[in-house]
């Protein structure tokens, strides 16, 4: 599967470690959020990274404790139609401060890129190529947006208001 990280197509460090399946000795793990609080001690001693899938219908107050240790965390859209994982992203990034990486799992589809970036995602599951290559395209196209969100980038407002600023200073 594709993965487009921070507006490039790249190769995915983490290994997805199914329900019952041994933990690798070393490297980067992604566990599903029920295994993952079963024994969350154990496995955040494990020797690489760790992140979690986090379905849309769990409560993040199970995951917050956690956050500060956790390398990644992958929400899932479990349909086109179901944008719970924005809330929660948004929640992670706004609220937590969470600063390490979002990914975008499930349905991640071509049309909702641009709005997943914007609450704060920063990685992408992608079920095509030609998916992949777009979205690289597209997360470089916009640059200037009028609604402040969870991915930290000064809005147009802003701008105009550090410009007057900064030119009413130099004067």
């Amino acid at each position: 599967m594709p993965l487009v990280k921070n507006g490039k197509i790249t190769s995915d460090l983490f290994v997805h470690v199914p329900d019952g399946a041994e933990l690798p000795g070393g490297g980067a793990i992604l566990i599903p959020a029920a295994r993952f609080l079963e024994d969350p001690g154990t496995i955040l001693r494990h020797s690489g990274k760790v992140g979690v899938i986090w379905p849309n219908n769990r409560n993040l107050d199970d995951l917050v404790p956690y956050l500060d240790r956790l390398a990644a965390v992958a929400l899932v859209f479990p349909s086109f139609r179901d944008g719970r994982a924005y809330s929660q992203a948004r929640l992670l990034r706004e609220r937590h401060g969470y600063e390490g990486e979002l990914r975008a799992t499930g349905q991640v589809l071509r049309d909702q890129f641009v709005f997943m970036l914007r609450a704060g995602f920063d990685t992408f599951e992608v079920r095509k190529d030609s998916d992949a290559e777009a979205f690289a395209a597209t997360a470089k196209r916009y640059s200037v947006f009028y609604q402040p969100t969870g991915d930290g980038r000064v809005t147009a407002l802003h701008r105009r208001m550090q410009q007057r600023h900064s030119e009413s200073a130099g004067q």
